[in-house]
């Protein structure tokens, strides 16, 4: 079942903010450029935009993508269409833009949330959990989930599983 209909995950304390890249940030994509620029041409080939992408991005980009960057964002050079840094760079930082920091959060929620209600109940929790640790004892379930479930009602909202998902343990030791 899938759950983009009619689901406003703002209603449930998610809001997506835009964001500026960083001095960080452009000093990270510049290295990635310049780590892919195969034999220090000073731009990228088609295939060094492949490799540069899936090492940002994590995925290897298909075809279609590779040469939408490329024809959007490429020039001529040496007769093939390529890539120099600060067009990589408007690249890069616009499809970072477009990119939500919380993409894979929203989707793991919606995985356990199989009947689409913007909230998780003890069973969808255990439904979820019995299929990626099918060994895991149903009480730590159980005592997982009233964890989660804050306020007591017997649900765990969006906002409590982002919580949890962005928890980090030791930052509270």
């Amino acid at each position: 079942m899938s759950c983009s209909l009619d689901f406003n995950l703002k209603d449930y304390g998610y809001h997506n903010f835009s964001r500026s890249l960083t001095k960080q940030d452009k000093q990270l994509l510049s290295s990635v450029f310049h780590e892919a620029d195969d034999g220090n041409k000073g731009f990228l080939t088609r295939e060094d935009v492949k490799m540069a992408v899936a090492e940002i991005f994590g995925y290897k980009p298909s075809k279609l993508e590779t040469d939408q960057l490329i024809l959007k964002f490429g020039e001529d050079i040496y007769g093939s269409r390529c890539m120099k840094l600060a067009k990589f760079l408007d690249a890069i930082s616009e499809k970072l833009m477009k990119s939500d920091e919380d993409q894979d959060i929203r989707h793991t929620f919606m995985a356990f949330d199989s009947q689409c209600r913007g909230f998780l109940t003890v069973e969808d929790f255990k439904k979820a959990v019995g299929h990626v640790a099918p060994h895991l004892p149903m009480h730590a379930v159980e005592l997982s989930f009233r964890e989660l479930d804050r306020d007591g009602d017997g649900r765990v909202s969006y906002k409590d599983f982002e919580f949890m998902m962005k928890y980090n343990l030791a930052e509270h030791i």
